[in-house]
């Protein structure tokens, strides 16, 4: 199975009154597949996916599939804390028709490596679909070790990794550890070009909501051995990189888009607006890559 080298981890729009925009979201879908995305990841971390009832959850999933399933690969993020409810959205998001699903590592209770191991094998066996693992300590408080991401890559349907540790070297340890059939996807858009440099495939980005025809030829070149030139692209995107991470994700790039278009409307509680001192560092990026 392959997904492409640039997965959107897409936003949910929202209308003024903080309900699902179905409208938007069928025009930023368009927009992302016609500027430069592969596929679209569907109801992650970007997604604000802990805010969104189930059944704003399929709803979103389906019209996504009707609108754009036959144009783009459409992932969905249907991991939770639960292994039996991340099992039942799975088998809820497959009947839907998505091309693959996400399994965020259970947060919060901490399982150790055996129960990592036994949650995803339990989800991967419950549905036909490809499986990408997605690794995020830094947000679940529990990292899948690379010995342990080995293990479950030899379960057919377990075929991607969303590396977002942070960590080259753990993505290193990942693909010494597994076939070169395996994908690794950077989970960071700053480290894209590293992770590809030691066998990776592509990202699961939020910076391609601004960017994806950029990151996609940065791609592209180092691909075709034209490693200096792929150089000089991801030194050019940095600045942008950074600007969209300058605080808690989806908050700047949201602010992003509604600067820039297409709009996605507010944020759904806990998270708040950025703050003005951020807006204007964030105005003064998009400025400076013509953006605004």
């Amino acid at each position: 199975m392959e997904f492409g080298e640039v997965l959107t981890a897409m936003v949910t729009p929202f209308n003024e009154n903080k309900e699902v925009d179905y409208e938007q979201a069928i025009k930023l879908a368009r927009y992302l597949i016609d500027n430069g995305s592969d596929g679209l990841l569907v109801l992650g971390t970007t997604g604000e996916v802990p805010t969104l009832s189930q059944q704003e959850k399929l709803n979103l999933l389906e019209i996504i599939i009707d609108e754009v399933g036959e144009e783009t690969t459409v992932i969905a993020g249907t991991g939770c804390y639960s292994t039996a409810k991340s099992i039942e959205f799975t088998n809820k998001a497959e009947r839907i028709g998505v091309d693959g699903v996400m399994l965020v590592t259970p947060y919060y209770n901490k399982p150790p490596q055996a129960g990592l191991e036994n949650h995803f094998k339990a989800v991967a066996q419950a549905t036909k679909l490809p499986v990408i693992l997605y690794n995020v300590p830094s947000r679940t408080g529990r990292n899948i070790e690379p010995a342990t991401v080995a293990k479950l890559a030899e379960i057919d349907n377990i075929v991607a990794v969303k590396e977002a540790s942070g960590s080259v070297e753990q993505a290193a340890k990942i693909r010494a550890l597994t076939d070169d059939s395996f994908m690794i996807y950077s989970g960071d858009d700053g480290l894209t070009l590293p992770i590809l440099s030691i066998g990776g495939t592509g990202v699961i980005s939020v910076a391609s909501h601004l960017a994806g025809n950029e990151i996609k030829e940065m791609i592209t070149a180092y691909k075709e051995g034209k490693v200096e030139l792929a150089a000089r692209k991801n030194a050019k995107l940095n600045e942008l990189f950074e600007a969209v991470f300058m605080t808690t994700n989806p908050i700047p790039v949201k602010k992003a888009l509604n600067l820039t278009g297409p709009t996605v409307g507010g944020l759904r509680a806990p998270l708040i607006e950025l703050p003005s001192d951020l807006e204007r560092k964030l105005k003064e990026v998009l400025v400076n890559y013509k953006l605004l």
